[in-house]
């Protein structure tokens, strides 16, 4: 009996410590996550990533002029595509402040999937950005791909004259979306 009363002990103690391991692993995770949303819900992606079919422009979101719309595969409506206007780099800055800018295959995402995120709590956008459904099919090793290497949204770092960039180093956003990715991509409880 005491045999199993001191084996009993023994593992108890030691899943606690496993459990605790676990518990800092994921609050290192939930912090990252905070970065990670930061970036997601700055206006360089969230005037793409909107709920309905209009972007948004400028850093403070205003509708897009010109009453331009999404489309089906989110590359403008037939007639007049994104890249009418928005070419493959940013202008100049002797074009001026509110000249179109520019970055490879201009588009918002397509409306199967818009991946919409202005003003979700973190723990609907944690739960958006790892559904499958949602974001293109994305695993994990996708979407550090994505937001890694894809050269629009490297855009958001680079936004051309006049426009604020992502207040997160890129090198930084990516190992914190890294991090908690590798965790299995935990997201914040929201009370309520």
């Amino acid at each position: 009996m005491r045999r199993h009363l001191l084996l009993g002990t023994v593992i108890l103690v030691g899943l606690g410590g496993y459990a605790s391991d676990l518990f800092a692993d994921d609050q290192e995770a939930l912090k990252a996550f905070g970065t990670v949303q930061k970036v997601f819900q700055s206006p360089r992606c969230q005037n793409c990533h909107i709920p309905g079919d209009s972007p948004l422009q400028f850093d403070a979101g205003t509708p897009h002029a010109m009453n331009v719309v999404r489309g089906l595969d989110g590359k403008g409506a037939a007639g007049l595509p994104c890249a009418a206007c928005h070419a493959e780099n940013n202008p100049p800055a002797s074009y001026g402040p509110h000249a179109p800018p520019g970055a490879p295959h201009w588009s918002l995402p397509p409306a199967a999937h818009k991946m919409a995120w202005i003003g979700l709590p973190p723990d609907r956008l944690c739960a958006m950005i790892k559904d499958r459904a949602s974001n293109g099919d994305r695993d994990f090793a996708a979407l550090i791909k994505h937001v890694s290497e894809d050269k629009l949204v490297l855009w958001g770092w680079n936004p051309g004259t006049g426009r604020q960039p992502v207040p997160v180093p890129h090198d930084l956003f990516v190992e914190q979306f890294r991090l908690w990715a590798g965790a299995g991509g935990p997201c914040p409880v929201t009370g309520g």
